[in-house]
């Protein structure tokens, strides 16, 4: 895949995220995806099926997001994503309580892709520091 081509897919993938669209994101994903958010209590989930709880909690608990990419590095089958998330909390992003409080914090995205340009592999690393710091507060 060509830097342009992958940059496309995660933005689609970003795209539906952003809209709370779960059907949509998963379409972006592999059907035998390796899902992994470091730190979510579920652990690492292997299909669409495995990941769909993480997206639904995930639409109840953070809500009016954007991201903010800062910087892309790619490989072959491969990209590294830093981007910012900037939204609210209207739920318990976390187990934290969000009183829909502004919210924002850093993420690291590794993504694989499949031979047909889906998202074969999703790891992402989140500043869970800045989000207990932010929703600790008052």
């Amino acid at each position: 895949m060509t830097p342009a081509e992958m940059d496309s897919k995660l933005d689609q993938h970003f795209a539906f995220e952003a809209d709370d669209d779960v059907e949509g994101v998963l379409a972006t994903l592999s059907e035998d995806v390796d899902h992994d958010i470091v730190g979510w209590p579920g652990g690492p989930s292997r299909g669409r099926e495995g990941a769909r709880p993480f997206y639904q909690t995930l639409f109840q608990d953070l809500s009016d997001g954007s991201v903010e990419c800062r910087k892309r590095l790619y490989g072959a089958d491969f990209l590294v994503d830093e981007s910012v998330w900037r939204g609210r909390a209207p739920g318990r992003p976390f187990g934290l309580e969000g009183r829909n409080r502004p919210l924002e914090f850093r993420l690291l995205h590794v993504i694989e892709f499949a031979p047909n340009g889906n998202i074969r592999r999703e790891n992402v690393w989140i500043d869970l520091a800045a989000v207990q710091q932010q929703l600790s507060q008052g």
